[in-house]
């Protein structure tokens, strides 16, 4: 078993990645002595694949696990979805030493882990990420919100997991989409923060997208590593976990504008990463040989999704209400060279337009 921690003083939590941890969830409950009752929160589709395996794993280690459904889809990280959750744990008389375990994809970690936040001003929660996007980013590093209509996670809190339990059999599952959005988290930390790292991953991008096994669990393991030791830094995102946004502020404008549903997380973060390298490239940071290798590597991903047309002037309002904003002005994470990346304001927003419209025909372009 892989194991690491995100180090937080009294809150730190151990990170374990290995094949068939779905079936010894309960068993590492009562090994980590995390809680002795349990609410499991997953959508319809997790629940019936996987549902009944984590069930009989609390069964044998002979911890009381109930569960609840919320719909599944992006549009259900919703107030109203926190509600159904609070409400039915209020009904099961859940009370503060009660563990809510998140058993699903970065919607249900993040709608989970802010129940957990909210009810009775926080109870326990541990993440169990079944898509390749949460078992590498999501899960990892305690963010937990719902959507507003107005924005993308403008509702939320910093709440940690008490344990963070990857199984990337999980992923064996996945539809081609997911594992693309996942792969957009993966490119990131490497474009952010180590340039070996996307060496790698260049040469391996065949076999991660095909889920070999054991390229894909160096994978998750060293995503895993750049993360928490991010999250380790800077918990509350007040300097260097900005970084880690690299591509959202405009990736999560993206999303709104075409209503979360028709683009999906990662896909809009990597259209995102390709707008903001071109930005770097505008702004003088990046050197045009770099934002060439980042284009041609992000062009060898299969983005199958349709763009329809973007209203600027929406995105734009987003964008403003984006958390990284400082005194009215937009902030974008911009790359420095491949593996370094700086928070910045210093961009002409003329240059949105060119850069969205750059990153859009790329990625058609590479699909004809």
């Amino acid at each position: 078993m892989h194991s690491l921690k995100v180090e937080l003083g009294d809150r730190s939590y151990p990170i374990l990645i290995e094949p068939g941890l779905l079936d010894k969830i309960g068993e590492l409950c009562r090994l980590y002595r995390i809680g002795a009752r349990f609410v499991m929160i997953t959508n319809p589709q997790v629940d019936s694949r996987y549902g009944d395996q984590v069930a009989a794993g609390f069964a044998k280690a002979r911890l009381p696990l109930h569960r609840i459904t919320v719909p599944e889809g992006e549009r259900h990280k919703s107030l109203e979805s926190l509600d159904l959750i609070i409400g039915e744990m209020l009904q099961l008389n859940c009370d503060r030493q009660t563990v809510v375990l998140a058993l699903g994809g970065g919607v249900i970690g993040d709608l989970a882990g802010f129940a957990a936040a909210a009810f009775m001003r926080g109870v326990p929660f541990i993440q169990v990420p079944t898509t390749l996007l949460s078992q590498i980013d999501a899960s990892v590093g305690g963010k937990v919100a719902v959507n507003h209509r107005l924005g993308k996670n403008m509702i939320g809190a910093f709440h940690q997991p008490r344990m963070v339990i990857i199984d990337p059999k999980s992923l064996f599952t996945l539809p081609p989409r997911e594992v693309i959005c996942g792969l957009a988290e993966m490119v990131k930390h490497a474009f952010i923060r180590d340039a070996v790292y996307l060496d790698t991953i260049e040469r391996s991008l065949d076999n991660i997208i095909a889920l070999e096994p054991e390229t894909l669990s160096a994978a998750i393991l060293r995503s895993c590593e750049i993360k928490a030791g991010i999250v380790s830094q800077d918990e509350r995102e007040s300097g260097v976990r900005s970084l880690l946004n690299f591509g959202h502020t405009i990736g999560h404008a993206l999303e709104a504008v075409c209503g979360y549903e028709t683009l999906r997380h990662g896909e809009a973060v990597l259209l995102g990463m390709l707008a903001e390298a071109y930005i770097s490239m505008k702004t003088q940071r990046l050197v045009e040989s770099d934002f060439r290798r980042v284009e041609n590597f992000l062009r060898r991903i299969p983005l199958k999704t349709q763009i329809a047309r973007i209203s600027m002037e929406e995105l734009e309002r987003f964008m403003t209400r984006d958390k990284k904003g400082m005194d009215g002005a937009v902030r974008l994470v911009l790359l420095r060279s491949i593996g370094e990346a700086e928070l910045s304001s210093d961009w002409q927003p003329g240059w949105l337009h060119e850069a969205i419209g750059y990153a859009v025909d790329a990625f058609q372009n590479a699909r004809s």
